[in-house]
């Protein structure tokens, strides 16, 4: 059976004026992710907890670099079971619009799903040969049109609705993925950045402010993914996944989806 999170998010004391102050100003930044404590801080985590920055990253790097590798094919029946639709087993959820569709509907036509790349591509030349183009973690179902749509866009706040969007917005540089799966995009990218350092013959992936990387190994916009990270933490459906993945295929995790507040600790 899965091992059980147990999370205890720190509650924030507020100031009678801090209210006042809230009430008269609508626009808030997020609040930062709390510190969380999980059933895997004294085993997995172990050589992590209590570090910072560059230290944390780097031993989560190597945490999270001993992993089962697989083939791009594989990722067909893997994405059945890791993106199973909690209310309808036959189905699985597409990650930007949300839309829960039959698992059997994969492949490359109108009305299919198919093997969505968070981390595009393009970004950084990963192909689809075993190593970052066939990571579990950063790989979801989705409709074929919109993985079209959002093509290798760089994320970022604005633009317009499309067909199946599901409330997500594109525009010319840019996509924004619903708000249900905003803080799951960051925590996919960032865990890329902390898995692939160009130690092992793969690009050195980071995230960097600026939309329009092209082919260079960044995607941005890197502000915006830490407050996506903050507004959307970790739901059931994310856990779930995680586990699966760590259980079943890759045998790794991510550990943003574990520990939210290291992604400020990080960066």
């Amino acid at each position: 059976m899965p091992a059980t999170h147990i999370r205890r998010w720190k509650t924030l004391a507020l100031t009678t004026s801090a209210v006042l102050v809230g009430l008269t100003m609508p626009t808030m930044t997020a609040t930062p992710a709390a510190a969380t404590t999980t059933a895997y801080d004294s085993t997995y985590y172990k050589n992590a907890v209590g570090k910072t920055g560059t230290s944390l990253k780097s031993s989560l790097h190597t945490i999270i670099s001993s992993q089962t590798k697989l083939s791009y094919s594989a990722l067909w029946e893997a994405l059945k079971v890791t993106d199973q639709d909690p209310d309808n087993s036959s189905n699985v959820v597409l990650l930007y619009s949300g839309l829960s569709r039959g698992k059997t509907l994969n492949g490359g036509d109108v009305g299919d799903w198919n093997r969505e790349h968070v981390w595009a591509i393009s970004h950084g030349n990963l192909t689809t040969s075993t190593g970052p183009g066939t990571d579990l973690h950063h790989i979801r179902p989705e409709d074929v049109q919109v993985n079209g749509i959002r093509g290798n866009k760089d994320f970022d706040e604005g633009g317009s609705t499309f067909t199946n969007a599901g409330g997500s917005l594109t525009d010319s540089d840019s996509f924004e993925p619903r708000d249900a799966v905003k803080g799951d995009v960051a925590r996919m990218i960032l865990y890329m950045a902390v898995r692939y350092e160009g130690d092992d013959g793969f690009a050195d992936l980071e995230p960097d402010d600026k939309v329009a990387n092209g082919s260079n190994p960044y995607i941005g916009k890197l502000s915006v993914l830490k407050t996506w990270n903050d507004e959307d933490p970790p739901d059931a459906f994310e856990e779930r996944r995680n586990q699966v993945i760590y259980d079943t295929y890759q045998h790794n995790r991510n550990p943003f989806i574990d520990h939210p507040e290291w992604v400020e600790a990080i960066w």
